[in-house]
């Protein structure tokens, strides 16, 4: 882990505003922004701790623990909130508690026209999603080993 964080800080160590580029790339390389990378990158870029904390802990995009074998997006936007996205959101939250798979609120996928949607990964779009639409996929996802 050391040799790619050293990797990354030495890319961005002299690059104006390098935390969020920074913080992706660590994301990217690791699946989420291991707690004890914080620290130096922090120290990298003349940062406190609890700035880098800050920030992580800010933006819904940024992961503090490992995601599951799969990240369940639910759009959480004014478009599919007006056709129930916010019952579904909370279903979603219900039915993936203690699940394998990790639910993360997003704001926008783009099919405002048939929401709710919500997306698996970053390939798999769905649309005009309903609680048994959403149970049937969970199912089919925590079926696949």
């Amino acid at each position: 882990m050391t040799a790619i964080l050293s990797r990354i800080l030495a890319a961005h160590r002299d690059q104006p505003g390098a935390l969020l580029p920074v913080l992706h790339e660590v994301q990217e390389a690791f699946g989420f922004i291991p707690p004890e990378t914080v620290p130096a990158i922090a120290g990298a870029l003349n940062l406190s701790r609890a700035e880098v904390h800050g920030v992580i802990s800010y933006y819904h995009y940024f992961r503090q623990r490992p995601a599951g074998r799969h990240v369940v997006r639910v759009c959480c936007a004014e478009a599919c909130q007006a056709v129930g996205g916010e019952a579904l959101a909370e279903h979603a939250k219900a039915r993936l508690a203690g699940s394998e798979l990790t639910l993360e609120p997003v704001y926008c996928l783009g099919l405002c026209a048939c929401g709710p949607a919500v997306q698996v990964d970053e390939t798999q779009l769905h649309a005009a999603m309903t609680p048994a639409k959403f149970d049937a996929l969970v199912a089919r996802l925590e079926s696949e080993r």
